[in-house]
Formats: structure tokens, sequence, C-alpha cells
């Protein structure tokens, strides 16, 4: 009964530590993509948080094709140990290869759920207060345009009323569905039973 405790108490400490931090590196990430406002006060919190193990891995690991490289290995790096610990507490081995697999799932799902909440988000602050100028607005803006500015070329607005946050939910969603599902397909098919793990 306490083993199982303890275990619980670890993967709860571990999932929240781990994921935190993967969605500050993230955030920052994807607010660079996007030349999102770095003087932004949520944007220097960001930078502050992540700087530590980001700065010395961009001596090593420069820029390539407008892409923080750095980032991404940080990311994989987080997610895989995580994975590992998370694996270990539940008393599974994995293979390299599986925790690549795992990691990479994991960190496109966590991409899909950003964007799918910061529109909601933006949705919602936009029905609250039309106009709004907090930080939180404009990196909301920041974040979601690159997704919802194509969707308006397509479906432009219906008597007012912008439906592209909709569609673009719904792909996000169908997106997640098919992530989920290809990674555990790639892995059943690997790893067979020792996948077992992940519907624990």
């Amino acid at each position: 009964m306490m083993d199982g405790f303890f275990s619980q108490a670890g993967m709860l400490i571990v999932n929240t530590l781990f994921g935190m931090y993967i969605l500050a590196v993230l955030v920052r990430f994807l607010l660079q993509r996007v030349r999102a406002d770095f003087y932004n006060p949520l944007a220097q919190f960001l930078v502050a948080v992540t700087n530590p193990p980001l700065l010395p891995l961009r001596r090593l690991i420069p820029g390539l094709w407008g892409i923080d490289w750095a980032s991404v290995v940080l990311l994989v790096a987080l997610a895989a140990i995580e994975q590992y610990l998370i694996a270990l507490l539940r008393g599974y081995r994995v293979t390299a290869l599986m925790l690549a697999v795992l990691s990479l799932s994991q960190i496109a799902d966590l991409t899909l759920y950003v964007f799918l909440f910061t529109i909601l988000a933006r949705a919602i602050l936009s029905w609250v207060a039309p106009y709004p100028r907090s930080p939180v607005m404009h990196l909301l803006i920041s974040l979601t345009e690159p997704l919802l500015r194509p969707a308006r070329r397509i479906i432009p607005p219906i008597g007012g009323l912008d439906l592209s946050p909709v569609v673009v939910l719904i792909l996000l969603e169908l997106a997640v569905m098919f992530v989920d599902h290809l990674a555990l397909s790639i892995v059943q098919l690997a790893f067979g039973s020792a996948s077992a793990w992940l519907n624990a």
C-alpha cells in the first residue's frame, strides 16, 4: 500500500515539476517563432526562468534556419528524463528509442494543447473585454494569429461572427488524436507488451 502511495506521489511530483518547466521552455520557443514582443512582462519571466540551461546550451548548439535548436534539444532532453523517471516509478524498463518516441509525441501533444488553450483563452477574453491592453492578451494574439489568420481567409466572418477559432480548435483536437494514436501504434509495434504502462 505504502509503495503504491510513494510511487503515485513520485509521479505527481515528476509530472508537475517537469511539466511546468517543459511548458515554460516550449512557450518561450513558440514566442520566438512568432516573433512576439519579448519586452512583455510574461515573456521576460519565461526568459528569466529558462535562461540558466539555455544559455550554456546555445554555446554548444547554435541556431540554424531561424530555429533555436538549443531549445529543441532541451525540450527533448527534459521530456525524455520525465518519461524515464515515470517508467522507473511504475517499474518498467524503457529503451532509448522508446524514450525518443514518447518524448517527441509528448512535445507534439503539448504544442497542440498550447495552441488549443491559447485560442480558447483569447476567445473568452475577447468576449469579456473586446479591446484589452493586458500583457496576457498581447501574447495570446501573437501565438494564435499564425493559425487563425489562414483560417479567416478560408472562412470569413459571417454576420460579424468570426468562426475561424472553432475550425482551428477542431483541427487541433484531430491533430492531438492523430499524434496520440501514431505514438501508441509505433510503441506497440516496436515494443509490444512493454507499452502497457502507457495506459496504466
